[in-house]
């Protein structure tokens, strides 16, 4: 049985320290690429607060396929470049958009998202999946959430690039 729960308010920077910890102790010993990335959206959905989608995009030739998430129904394929998550995948930078209805071309796959962080999962050099979080709130992420999200990726990728 796991059983992990976050500090009810520790400060930002212990719960995301948590959240990578917990999901270290997920992941080890699984090869199977879909269950952890399964399991980190779950996870990320109980520590990350107000969110309305928590989730992966898996990379493939030229796009997006959408991976294990939490959160309403989403797009299936998103081309490199395009949205938030596509400009995430294809420059290997994070995305953090305090308001997604004034970032061009963001690709609206609920309509309640009004904020969206993307970090790209890098293993070997390249951008393996993005983790992506929506909040209906607008400014709701910022550079801790970033750096927090951040540590998480470089904590699962190899576990989640599959093999």
């Amino acid at each position: 049985m796991y059983d992990f729960k976050p500090a009810e308010d520790a400060p930002k920077a212990e719960t995301y320290r948590e959240l990578a910890a917990s999901a270290r102790a997920l992941v080890e010993g699984e090869a199977d690429p879909v269950a952890n990335m399964a399991n980190i959206a779950a996870l990320i959905w109980q520590f990350v607060p107000r969110l309305n989608w928590a989730g992966f995009y898996r990379t493939a030739p030229g796009e997006l396929v959408l991976g294990p998430f939490i959160g309403k129904p989403a797009c299936i394929r998103i081309p490199l470049g395009q949205g938030v998550c596509g400009t995430a995948a294809q420059s290997g930078q994070t995305q953090l958009v305090e308001d997604v209805h004034a970032f061009p071309g963001h690709i609206a796959c609920d309509a309640e998202s009004a904020s969206e962080l993307v970090v790209p999962v890098r293993h070997d050099g390249m951008v393996v999946a993005v983790i992506d979080l929506d909040s209906p709130e607008t400014n709701r992420f910022d550079a801790e959430d970033a750096a927090g999200i951040e540590a998480l990726a470089r904590a699962v990728a190899a576990h989640i690039a599959g093999g």
